[in-house]
């Protein structure tokens, strides 16, 4: 049976975003997988603030970057990577796919 991970960010403009990401059946740590995504998004976050005005394709752009570079330093064949690589990306959109959204709060008090 297929391990899962709930996930929830809050985004700039206050929104919550829940997730259930399915884990891939060799992960060894469900734990560091979520300690590893807080730190690429929290890093993310702050560098995006000193920058300033960044395109959100830009940031998508470079994360699959990340993504191929990730891949080529893999003691394995390249194929194996990349199959790997596609599986969980398709595996973690699916998520988003299904992700729950909070408006969280709004107005003035």
């Amino acid at each position: 049976m297929a391990k899962h991970l709930p996930y929830e960010v809050k985004t700039a403009t206050g929104e919550i975003i829940a997730f259930e990401f399915v884990l891939h059946d060799e992960t060894q740590s469900g734990m560091r997988v979520s300690q590893l995504l807080d730190v690429v998004l929290g890093t993310l976050d702050r560098e995006l603030r000193v920058l300033g005005n960044t395109a959100n394709g830009d940031v998508m752009q470079a994360l699959a970057m990340a993504l191929a570079v990730r891949t080529a330093m893999l003691h394995a064949p390249f194929e194996v990577g990349r199959q790997l690589a596609v599986d969980l990306a398709i595996t973690a959109l699916a998520a988003a796919e299904h992700s729950r959204h909070d408006p969280g709060v709004v107005g003035n008090a």
